[in-house]
């Protein structure tokens, strides 16, 4: 595969969004945990639903924006 082949700018693109998405999903999923008073193992829950969720939805879009820019030249 080329190094600068569509499937790897969109991968590339995924993984970045889910890294982005994943930490912005960890401390507001912390935040509001703490701030809604969740009480113990519910909380680890919550953090970590809040935590894939957000990766998920910021690597999807920014998958699809890399997949929209993919053919386009600069």
């Amino acid at each position: 595969m080329a190094r600068d082949s569509c499937t790897t700018r969109v991968a590339v693109g995924a993984a970045m969004g889910g890294a982005v998405g994943g930490a912005v999903g960890a401390v507001y999923g912390t935040y509001e945990a703490v701030r809604y008073k969740i009480p113990g193992a519910m909380k680890i829950r919550h953090i970590g639903q809040t935590t894939l969720g957000s990766a998920a939805f910021f690597g999807l879009f920014l998958a699809a924006g890399s997949l929209i820019h993919c053919g386009k030249s600069y």
